[in-house]
């Protein structure tokens, strides 16, 4: 990036950043998830250090919150609220230990690490035990006033439980900061007004009136003793704030680097567990006097960082955008990303779904996006940062003809989806061949996409019955492929000859056919050959399995290439497992449920089975048939169409309950 871009670049950040900030630290509001807001500023801050010249005292890297309400009396904090600083990767934890022992090359450092609660910061002030003065963190130097809704919470004492140092100076201060929090489990009331539990927290202590905070289940944790009692390592504030009479929660002393991440990720697979959200742990240096002369830079203590857990949305670059032709025709449009960590993985490629999506989203090549991943989601594009834009975008042209076979594209009246038409494409018969051998499928370990198209450059395999018949030598010829990696492979291939039902139909690739529906299918018609006959019957035999599902079955089943398809499978050797049938009968017998946005304690794929499990049938697409529409953060379009249909909505908190109760 050229230096004036750059500085065109940071300015504009700097504005969405500072707009985002002030809707959700003044006005608790969110237009964009903390993620995405987290990647702007990630993205803001490396610029600030290539082009150190363009970094001013009102970047939003160097600030720390909002303005103080004017509702509120303001309060001076005599030691600022500071902010900390974020880190995304193992790699910025090592950066950072490394930027420590170079300021203090003679010290062993230690830490104490505890998880990051995503709560609401406040500080309380204590004099001579009794509780006076409790504030926001506002803009670090100066808060609110918010003291009568604070003393509302059970969990802050209203006088101290003891002072573990002793002193009985009427004068005596002592100051405790932590998060004000609302528990997963009480949130569901609230969720319809609220996005998540730090903003219903936040709205409830700013209110005006004390009884509304009074009516509301908040908690308080404490997780810093800023005066000091003789504490010389942070472990110790935490015994001390017990003996205060403050919750706190336990947190680990860490030796090194190796311990940070082994808490990091304990309580990355804890979080679902925990009682109240957390958006990653918090490292601190443990020696209290090192922590102090490492000092502060910008508005940041050195000696402390917020080790992020990995985002289900992040910012990224569009470079370019390409249209991918899938295993029905359907032609998906493709963004091409400059590399970004979400979810845990490096994505770089993202789906934009369709050219009406694209055209709802305006997206442009060169656009700053939000890209999502939730579990086992494709990534996806959700939001364009338009105000961000350098004028130097482009807009993209959706085909006419298809990319790979230059058939003229076709899109019924009632469909949004541009297909190739041609069943000879042969996009569309490699992208079959994927879907085949994918981990839904047959599973068949060691044969992916770059295998294949090596197995059909050779002209080893046509059709899905050809990966059943090749043998060593046929595998030995190809790129990378010895002995041993051949023998590996044609054995991976013939263990997965035994093959559940729902599994055999999912890989046959009926158009509408996904994996929920073929778990259906399978319950149902047990055997390959019932599903068959039921095609051939009548249109009420499949009735109940939708319109479009239940046509698309008896026109891929009325193609004879395709039952040729099916008894060339079974005369390579296929068995075929019969389904377990599900027999627990509860309230959720029979009922239909669809999921939509993120699910923050489950993934989709795990409440899908836990529907199964119970007697439902979890489904993808909004029905007057749904009896139930499963809304996580984010939801999709899934939801006001819900609302059209008059379907019964919940929340996950209500859903996971609904679970444990049958």
């Amino acid at each position: 990036m050229e230096r004036t871009e750059a500085k065109t670049r940071i300015l504009k950040l700097k504005r969405v950043i500072d707009h985002h900030r002030y809707l959700y630290h003044a006005l608790d509001k969110q237009e964009i998830s903390e993620a995405a807001l987290d990647s702007l500023k990630h993205e803001l801050y490396q610029l600030e250090q290539l082009y150190p010249e363009f970094l001013t005292s009102d970047s939003p890297t160097q600030r720390i919150g909002g303005k103080p309400l004017q509702g509120f009396p303001k309060v001076a904090h005599d030691s600022p609220m500071l902010s900390i600083e974020d880190l995304f990767s193992p790699k910025e934890l090592a950066d950072w230990e490394a930027y420590l022992k170079k300021l203090a090359p003679s010290e062993k450092i230690d830490y104490f690490c505890e998880p990051k609660i995503d709560g609401f910061a406040i500080s309380l002030v204590y004099q001579n035990g009794v509780f006076k003065v409790g504030s926001t963190r506002g803009s670090g130097a100066m808060g609110e006033d918010v003291t009568q809704n604070l003393k509302t919470i059970e969990s802050i004492p209203l006088r101290l439980g003891s002072d573990p140092r002793g002193g009985s100076d009427p004068k005596r201060i002592i100051e405790v900061r932590g998060e004000v929090y609302m528990e997963k489990k009480d949130f569901e009331k609230f969720s319809a007004d609220y996005a998540n539990p730090r903003n219903l927290a936040a709205g409830s202590i700013r209110q005006l009136d004390p009884k509304v905070a009074s009516q509301r289940p908040l908690k308080f944790l404490a997780y810093s003793l800023i005066t000091n009692l003789g504490q010389q390592k942070h472990s110790e504030e935490h015994q001390l704030l017990k003996e205060l009479g403050f919750k706190t929660y336990p947190g680990k002393e860490c030796q090194n680097l190796s311990d940070i991440l082994d808490f990091w990720r304990k309580t990355a697979r804890e979080r679902d567990r925990l009682p109240f959200q957390v958006d990653g742990i918090v490292a601190v240096v443990n020696n209290n006097a090192l922590f102090q002369k490492l000092g502060v830079v910008g508005k940041s203590p050195r000696g402390i960082r917020a080790f992020k857990f990995s985002p289900q949305q992040a910012t990224t670059k569009i470079k370019d955008i390409k249209s991918q032709v899938g295993r029905t025709g359907a032609i998906t449009p493709v963004a091409l990303l400059e590399p970004v960590i979400v979810g845990g993985v490096t994505v770089s490629r993202a789906t934009l779904h369709n050219e009406d999506e694209i055209k709802r989203l305006g997206v442009k090549i060169g656009d700053t996006v939000i890209v999502e991943r939730a579990g086992d989601v494709i990534p996806a594009v959700t939001r364009v940062m338009k105000e961000l834009r350098s004028g130097k975008e482009k807009d993209f042209v959706f085909p006419k003809i298809c990319p790979a076979c230059l058939t003229r594209l076709s899109k019924p009246k009632d469909e949004i989806i541009w297909r190739c038409p041609n069943p000879d494409c042969q996009a569309q018969k490699r992208e079959f061949l994927y879907h085949f051998a994918s981990k839904k499928a047959f599973d068949i370990k060691g044969l992916g996409p770059k295998i294949i198209d090596q197995l059909i450059n050779e002209n080893l395999i046509s059709q899905p019955a050809d990966f059943f018949g090749l043998e060593e030598g046929d595998l030995i010829v190809l790129d990378r492929f010895g002995q041993k990696s051949a023998a590996n492979l044609v054995s991976a291939i013939r263990y997965s000859k035994k093959v559940d039902l729902n599994r055999f139909i999912y890989a046959l690739g009926i158009r509408h056919v996904g994996e929920e529906t073929a778990i259906a299918l399978a319950q149902r018609f047990d055997t390959i050959k019932k599903l068959q006959e039921a095609a051939g019957q009548t249109r009420q035999s499949l009735s109940d399995m939708g319109i479009e599902v239940s046509k698309s079955i008896r026109h891929w089943f009325n193609n004879k290439k395709n039952v040729k398809m099916v008894d060339d499978l079974l005369e390579a050797g296929i068995k075929i497992l019969l389904p377990e049938k599900i027999t627990r009968r509860s309230e959720l017998n029979g009922k239909t449920f669809v999921i939509t946005g993120i699910l923050d304690s489950i993934t989709r794929a795990e409440a899908h089975e836990k529907i199964r499990l119970s007697g439902g049938h979890p489904l993808a697409v909004v029905s007057k048939k749904t009896d139930y529409l499963v809304v996580g953060q984010n939801p999709s379009s899934k939801l006001e169409k819900a609302r059209k249909l008059g379907i019964k909505i919940i929340n996950e908190a209500v859903f996971l309950r609904m679970l444990v109760d049958v």
